[in-house]
């Protein structure tokens, strides 16, 4: 089979929109009625809270229908998907029931992934059910249709929820089942994120950026909001989106570094912020986007950076005990499409100097260029080296040299070649950079320079250390990137809700 799945089709002869009558039990929802008409006061609910104690009790739920299955004439079966719950849901035609078989066939004729509300009441089955996460049923009373999806989706969920497993098995037994590729996953987003791991990503996600507030306001820090449109770059380099503002050229924030220093340099003492960074990087690879989700973090230093290193160690630790100890639904839906084995870390987190990372991977047989960044390959086999050596998949590497950093970090007091900074890594792949910056407008000047970045476009932020500045230091970490590496995804576009790269503007 190619590798674009084909739509599963159905007959237009087997749609019948029924539009619902006074009284009746079943049909089309006339749109007006979804207008804010009216306040009806029924108690809905919620698919995942249907268990066994809701036996015998009257529901009423709305949902997606994920399967639509006509056994004869007088029975339907729909099971409807709410989030990362479903439940299956019987249309029987009888007397007793109140169901007609006219009423099974406009069940029957609902499109796949159509809103449906149901009434009916909770049984509990004869056998437990395989194919649904509620281990209870709906004997249906009432079927109403909120809003029809297209007969032909352009994906089957179906194919887009399968594991590589389910793919081989197939194939070992010859039969060919349809794969849904990344771009055409992507181009249909909104009906891709409708899968369970995609459901369970995403609330994992919405957990990480949670437990990073709430640990950073637990410690005293405040949330900013900083502008994103600068005049100037805030990182150094030519990776910066330009454009026209008000007559004048500015750039998108690569970060909100300067801002951050700023704030420092206000008196804030310690601030965060969870916003847009933006990259113009034409880079096509598995982990890098031209927007992503920054969690940042800026703070006073009172002695050294290694501060900020216990802040990062007992955050990224309360990160992972928070995601283990209370996601293992979602971590359990992730690991059903897209095995993974779970992060090691270690309650102290490792430290390592850069020299002492570069000796490990001479010892191992990779030589690294003097003074350079390591690249992905050397990043990947110093993280198996670690592991293999530390038992932890999660790392400080500090103390870089001061010629691959960024132009406001501060050089080391015994060796001005290197850095007081670091780099953060999970399983091989570095997700935070960091260190002391510079905090006397002279050298901060003088470096800015030195890397070709006009003074007059950073006048401002340079000035906001002749009035005094404490020491200070921060992090910056991509959040679709933590959540990639902690569940072991190949890929940074299944952690981002609508990815932008350097050839996707769309959806």
């Amino acid at each position: 089979m190619s590798s674009e799945h084909t739509p599963a089709s159905a007959s237009t002869d087997e749609l019948e929109h029924s539009q619902v009558e006074e009284g009746s039990n079943y049909g089309d929802l006339p749109f007006e009625e979804l207008q804010s008409k009216a306040i009806s006061g029924r108690s809905w609910t919620d698919i995942g809270d249907l268990d066994e104690a809701a036996a015998g009790r009257s529901v009423l739920i709305r949902g997606f229908a994920q399967v639509v299955r006509n056994v004869g004439k007088k029975m339907t079966f729909v099971v409807l998907r709410d989030c990362m719950s479903n439940v299956q849901c019987v249309l029987n035609a009888s007397a007793d029931t109140g169901v007609s078989t006219q009423m099974v066939r406009f069940a029957a004729s609902i499109s796949k992934e159509s809103v449906v509300d149901i009434e009916g009441v909770v049984s509990l089955p004869r056998k437990p059910l395989k194919a649904t996460t509620q281990q209870v049923e709906i004997q249906v009373r009432k079927v109403y249709c909120i809003s029809r999806a297209i007969p032909t989706l352009p994906i089957n969920l179906e194919d887009a929820a399968r594991s590589e497993a389910e793919f081989e098995k197939a194939e070992q037994s010859g039969e060919k089942l349809a794969r849904v590729l990344q771009d055409t996953r992507l181009n249909y987003r909104v009906l891709d994120l409708r899968t369970p791991a995609n459901q369970a990503t995403f609330r994992i996600e919405s957990h990480v950026g949670g437990i990073f507030r709430d640990y950073l306001r637990s410690k005293n820090f405040i949330e900013i909001y900083s502008p994103k449109f600068i005049s100037g770059s805030s990182e150094g380099g030519a990776d910066v989106f330009e454009l026209q503002y008000n007559g004048k050229t500015a750039c998108l924030a690569q970060s909100p570094q300067l801002h951050k220093q700023m704030s420092i340099c206000a008196g804030f003492g310690r601030v965060f912020e969870v916003g847009p960074i933006f990259r113009a990087e034409n880079s096509n690879t598995h982990r890098h986007l031209c927007q992503f989700a920054g969690l940042d973090a800026e703070m006073e230093i009172k002695e050294h950076y290694f501060e900020v290193c216990d802040i990062i160690d007992d955050l990224f630790v309360a990160v992972f005990n928070y995601l283990n100890e209370n996601c293992k639904m979602e971590l359990e839906t992730i690991n059903k499409q897209y095995p993974f084995e779970p992060l090691k870390y270690l309650e102290k987190t490792l430290r390592l100097t850069y020299v002492e990372g570069i000796q490990m991977l001479k010892e191992a047989g990779t030589e690294i260029e003097p003074m350079s960044d390591l690249n992905t390959e050397a990043e990947k086999k110093l993280g198996r080296l670690v592991k293999e050596k530390y038992g932890t998949e999660f790392f400080i590497l500090h103390r870089y040299p001061l010629a691959i950093r960024p132009f406001y970090t501060m050089p080391c007091y015994d060796d001005p070649a290197y850095s007081n900074s670091f780099d953060v890594f999970i399983r091989g792949e570095e997700i935070i950079s960091g260190g002391q910056r510079i905090h006397t407008p002279d050298l901060l000047s003088k470096r800015a320079e030195e890397r070709g970045i006009d003074l007059s476009t950073i006048k401002s932020y340079i000035d906001s250390f002749r009035y005094g500045a404490p020491p200070h230091g921060g992090f910056g970490a991509g959040l679709e990137r933590v959540v990639m590496l902690f569940c072991g995804l190949d890929n940074i576009r299944k952690t981002s809700l609508f990815p932008r790269d350097p050839h996707r503007l769309e959806p």
